[in-house]
């Protein structure tokens, strides 16, 4: 008989995403056994998701729903994606506008009329789950709710729930008095050993207290969490909480990134022939945005959010020393004004060898990770990164801090002994970093062999969802005891 499993999240590619968490949820369930477990996918129906998607959902049926004092509308439609069904929960109060989220005060709301729709939209479903997937702060309240009220429904009953901490950065804080009058639950579940932390209302904490098992996004990022530097605050619980804490590496969808298929980039290479095709990338990006054409020069790509976490503060301390004359720098993405303005500058002023593109582009990243010779994240905390696994598939040698799932899944060159993937620095140091730099430029320009040897090793790895998801299906047998 299948396990059956519901995902329940704020965001799901190819639907909407704002982050790395779309993508987890919309890979993941594709990987996972078909022939043993049922996995599903619960979301809400924005009207920032593309009309393609939203032309293609079935009605299925709808429902109103008290939230404290309010009584709201609940839409369920349908839609089968890749061999996956999706739920969307429908309510144009909550899930109008152009971007799924927007002030805290009203997301605070929104996700709980979200948390408490999922669960009474259940019954509805034709599909009883064993065990719901919550992914963070978003869902934190699936759990506490399915504790506090749902408990007494036959439907419910052993019904068990993971939590898993895409970034514990982010918690869904607010006032107690404001998150008691939104949610309806009871006086009790606003003390310290539940949803109330540091005089304020936690929607994080709340999943964390209540559900069965939580997982975090690398085994390294596990640990961390449970210190006070990476913990925000909540390392003493989760500490209590490690009986049940697992950190299960992210993957990334193989197919959607392989330098041999990819129709983003000029020139198709795999694992035997990047050594003739993949510069063949570089120069096309260079002629593409003006820079010096040569396919010696050193090419560092960077994609990221341009913020504080992503260790930009790193780079803003030793900058000119990276623009030296023998590299070039290609950086896409948004964030801070201050980096932005940072990379606008140096590429003003280098324009023949540092390129800012202050934006997004999903074409333009595949481009970067093809043509790039390394790839810089030198990040503060990381819980998992999918940059650089992504880089490590397209040949792209990572240069990272060791933090989070950058320490598990880049292991350090070792010149004496020729093992690694990559290059790593331990300490929060601007120097330490620019060594780092200075070390995998100076093999790639003098150990050419050796350089060949990393991009082989790295092209070898699988970091795809198998192994992942594997894990996964081990902890979702835990927990229904099979």
């Amino acid at each position: 008989m299948k396990t059956n499993i519901l995902f329940a999240a704020s965001e799901c590619v190819p639907f909407i995403k704002t982050g790395g968490l779309a993508d987890v949820v919309g890979s993941l369930p594709k990987y996972i056994d078909k022939e043993n477990f049922d996995v599903r996918i619960i979301l809400p129906k924005y009207l920032a998701i593309p009309e393609d998607y939203r032309s293609k959902m079935q009605y299925k049926t709808h429902f109103y729903m008290d939230l404290a004092w309010r009584n709201q509308y609940v839409g369920i439609m349908e839609l089968e994606y890749e061999g996956v069904i999706f739920y969307f929960i429908d309510n144009e109060y909550y899930f109008s506008g152009y971007k799924p989220y927007g002030n805290i005060y009203e997301d605070i709301e929104k996700f709980a009329f979200f948390s408490k729709a999922v669960l009474s939209a259940i019954p509805l479903l034709e599909f009883r789950p064993d065990i719901i997937h919550c992914h963070d702060w978003q869902t934190g309240l699936i759990p506490a709710y399915l504790n506090e009220r749902f408990q007494q429904g036959e439907i419910f009953r052993g019904i068990k729930t993971i939590m898993t901490i895409h970034n514990l950065k982010f918690q869904g804080v607010w006032d107690k008095k404001s998150v008691k009058d939104i949610t309806g639950l009871p006086d009790f579940y606003f003390t310290p050993d539940k949803m109330e932390a540091y005089g304020n209302s936690n929607y994080l904490k709340a999943g964390i207290v209540f559900s069965d098992y939580i997982t975090t996004v690398s085994p390294t990022y596990a640990q961390e969490i449970q210190t006070g530097f990476y913990g925000e605050g909540l390392n003493g619980l989760i500490s209590a909480r490690s009986g049940n804490l697992l950190g299960i590496l992210n993957g990334i969808d193989y197919e959607e990134y392989d330098p041999a298929t990819d129709k983003q980039i000029i020139r198709n290479y795999d694992p035997v022939t990047f050594r003739k095709e993949k510069v063949k990338n570089k120069m096309a990006l260079q002629k593409e945005l003006g820079l010096t054409v040569d396919p010696k020069a050193f090419m560092i790509g960077i994609v990221s959010r341009l913020t504080d976490q992503k260790g930009f503060d790193l780079i803003d301390c030793v900058i000119e020393e990276i623009c030296s004359e023998d590299i070039q720098l290609v950086v896409l993405g948004t964030g801070e004004a201050k980096y932005e303005n940072l990379f606008r500058h140096f590429a003003w002023k280098y324009r023949d060898r540092v390129s800012a593109n202050i934006f997004y582009s999903d074409e333009r990243s595949h481009r970067i990770y093809a043509a790039s010779d390394a790839f810089l994240m030198p990040s503060l905390f990381e819980p998992c990164g999918l940059s650089q696994l992504m880089s490590l598939r397209y040949g792209t040698v990572p240069i990272v801090r060791e933090t989070g799932g950058l320490k598990d899944t880049v292991e350090p060159y070792n010149q004496y002994e020729s093992t690694g993937i990559g290059f790593s620095f331990t300490n929060y140091n601007a120097h330490e970093m620019l060594a780092t730099l200075h070390f995998a430029k100076d093999v790639y320009y003098n150990r050419k062999r050796e350089w060949n040897k990393l991009i082989d090793r790295g092209m070898a790895r699988d970091y795809s969802w198998n192994s992942s998801a594997k894990s996964y299906e081990q902890l979702y047998n835990i927990i229904v005891g099979k």
